[in-house]
């Protein structure tokens, strides 16, 4: 698993395993951490250089939940900025694993653009500048 790029994946804390992003994931060469949103700064503190974060709201989440976790984005978006680290939000669907796939391998490994992706639940891309 260290020589595999990693990606932060943050829920909230409730998996479904017909949902579980960390097997696509594996399926394309990435090592997956998945975290509840509660302790996503902490865990990726430890995470020295993730490919990429994943923000992986529920599919029917109240829009409280779905303020907190857009709120996250944009502060990850921000503190991720100098490295160019993408923050993908996801409102749940299946498929985000490909688009991430799809994400970075337009990027290249020697250049990653600070645009962050955004999946919406029709699973079209649009572009958000933080």
């Amino acid at each position: 698993m260290n020589g595999m790029q990693k990606v932060l994946v943050v829920d909230n804390g409730e998996r479904a395993p017909d949902s579980a992003l960390s097997a696509e994931l594996a399926g394309l060469g990435y090592a997956s951490v998945t975290t509840p949103f509660e302790a996503a700064d902490d865990v990726l503190a430890l995470i020295p250089s993730p490919a990429a974060v994943v923000l992986q709201m529920p599919r029917h989440a109240k829009w409280s939940e779905r303020k907190r976790f857009l709120e996250l984005a944009t502060r990850l978006r921000k503190t991720l900025a100098a490295s160019h680290t993408p923050v993908i939000v996801t409102g749940g669907e299946g498929g985000t694993a490909m688009l991430l796939q799809n994400k970075l391998s337009t990027l290249g490994a020697a250049v990653r653009s600070p645009d962050a992706q955004t999946c919406n639940n029709s699973k079209t891309l649009s572009s958000v500048r933080a």
